[in-house]
């Protein structure tokens, strides 16, 4: 390989090499196997009915809300301390229907589900009052068992709002 064929490719081997490692966007980040983006109202119905007894949060955020990117690695921190937590992030851009379905208006938003229980809370929480999802785990963490489909989940159409 002569040197302007090596200056030709070994450029081009940089520049492939930085969109490579260019990093993930604050909401593509995973905090672990118990935080799951959800892309559709059939895959947050499925992550509902799959959880079982397990608590579930469920986050709904937009990409461009500064509180919501603020909260979220702390939320990534308790998704990890809370191993047995289902935690669930729904992009509010992209699932619009399924949002307003479940009445979520203000960004970032929070529903808490519990097996048969189906939805057992609901508000929305800044970084400043992240105290809230705290309070919210320990209330509804207490071991119980209740048998039955996922409930709470209003209206949910899925040929209507499924993408």
């Amino acid at each position: 390989m002569s040197k302007v064929q090596r200056k030709r490719f070994g450029r081009l081997k940089v520049q492939a090499t930085v969109a490579e490692t260019e990093p993930p966007k604050w909401w593509e980040k995973n905090a672990g196997p118990n935080m799951i983006d959800i892309h559709s109202t059939q895959e947050f119905l499925g992550a509902l009915s799959q959880a079982g007894e397990r608590l579930v949060i469920v986050e709904f955020y937009g990409t461009w809300c500064a509180s919501c990117r603020a909260l979220f690695p702390k939320l990534c921190k308790t998704a990890q301390e809370h191993p047995e937590i289902l935690f669930l992030k729904v992009n509010f851009d992209e699932n619009k229907p399924m949002c307003k379905s479940l009445n979520v208006k203000v960004l970032p938003y929070f529903h808490i589900y519990r097996g048969a229980d189906g939805q057992v809370e609901s508000f929305s929480c800044s970084l400043a009052k992240f105290q809230k999802i705290k309070d919210a785990i320990e209330r509804h963490s207490s071991g119980h068992s209740s048998v039955g489909p996922p409930q709470g989940v209003g209206d949910l159409n899925l040929e209507k709002d499924s993408v």
